[in-house]
């Protein structure tokens, strides 16, 4: 299957194909020196990415295909223009995890590549393909495709960590435009093998008595919206996604938001515990653009414009560097562990003070205060 991947792109053997992502990963040695070898193309293989080399190394070898993964899009989005960024033979980029604005500033500014969104994973059969184009979306879930591929998207309960059941014990799906949980039937013909190790860490992955007694199913751990034309969206990670003042936040959609801001480079969002309040709230790490100077008004507005109150991130913290794992996905864990404590954490942080229309300096004071719960959020 994973051979016949890039026939399904509308790849042919006089392509050339660019692959810097890592070997160890699936998309890397199989869907790309995999894809490769199922439709006898040419293949360039970059030991590690470089934004800066990439449209140099695409004039060089002449490449007309390139895979990506993760960040790597937005990435190549944040280099100064250059004039091999537009004199390149490349027609198709393939892969995942490609973000709706990065997608439009992508499509603007690198020419006419077609761009082909895919959803999968290592350790199941639920896959979709984007064919149309759609900016957004990784795919479409047609009557004929749930015949191929079915899947379901079930109510999820964000606080909770887990579906939501009925007095019966049974899931409920979603309804058109409404975000749930991605899941997938495990049948004979689409089985789930399990994970090295203990029973108990495949059997973690499995939701059993779904619909009916009896029945099992995949849970994907990603949350997704289809809307009324069978698009299907990804929404955010179970793990990623918060709850604050009574509403789910889904931190993918707010970081696209932000990331509108032209000084903002990159921008990671996630949630923070604080004494005194239920679920959590939110918090942007972001890096600035070169040149551009961080204005706490500017970014005030905006967030009050495109954002709902619940939604807004209460703490904002301003980085030099953004780590990444090596599929290019943003590191968050370690982020919510450091919180949003002055005393241990060197980067500039603000508060949100919308009495101010600002945000304003975090320092141990209000820290104090916020942790003491005499200075309510």
């Amino acid at each position: 299957m994973c051979c016949a991947f890039y026939h399904l792109c509308g790849g042919c053997s006089d392509d050339v194909i660019y692959m810097s992502l890592p070997l160890y990963h699936k998309s890397g040695a199989l869907l790309g020196v995999g894809g490769c070898i199922g439709i006898g193309a040419s293949l360039v293989l970059k030991e590690r990415f470089s934004a800066s080399q990439f449209w140099s190394d695409c004039r060089r070898y002449e490449v007309t295909i390139f895979q990506y993964i993760g960040e790597l899009c937005r990435y190549l989005t944040n280099q100064p223009q250059n004039e091999d960024e537009c004199r390149h033979k490349v027609r198709l980029a393939a892969g995942s995890g490609l973000r709706p604005d990065v997608w439009k500033e992508f499509s603007r500014r690198f020419g006419k590549i077609k761009i082909f969104e895919t959803y999968g994973m290592t350790e199941f059969n639920i896959t979709f393909l984007n064919y149309t184009g759609n900016p957004g979306a990784v795919g479409r879930g047609t009557f004929l495709y749930k015949r191929f591929c079915p899947f379901e998207l079930i109510r999820y309960d964000t606080q909770q960590g887990e579906p939501i059941r009925d007095g019966a014990g049974r899931c409920h799906r979603t309804s058109t435009g409404e975000t749930g949980l991605l899941i997938s039937p495990v049948t004979p013909t689409s089985p789930f093998l399990g994970y090295v190790g203990s029973r108990e860490l495949s059997e973690k992955k499995l939701l059993r008595d779904v619909f009916q007694l009896g029945d099992c199913y995949f849970n994907t751990g990603d949350l997704m919206m289809q809307d009324d034309l069978g698009y299907v969206y990804f929404r955010d990670r179970t793990g990623d996604t918060f709850r604050w003042k009574g509403e789910n936040v889904a931190t993918t959609e707010v970081s696209e938001i932000m990331s509108a801001l032209d000084g903002f480079q990159e921008v990671n969002v996630y949630g923070v515990s604080i004494p005194g309040h239920e679920g959590r709230t939110g918090m942007a790490a972001v890096t600035l653009r070169p040149g551009h100077q961080l204005d706490l008004e500017q970014v005030f507005s905006h967030v009050k414009e495109f954002l709902p109150p619940y939604a807004r991130p209460r703490f904002l913290r301003v980085m030099d560097h953004m780590e990444s794992t090596g599929t290019f996905k943003q590191q968050k864990h370690r982020l919510v562990q450091e919180g949003f404590s002055p005393e241990h954490i060197q980067d500039p942080l603000y508060l949100l003070d919308e009495a101010a229309c600002t945000y304003r300096p975090l320092t141990e004071d209000l820290y104090n205060r916020i942790m003491t719960s005499d200075l309510r959020l």
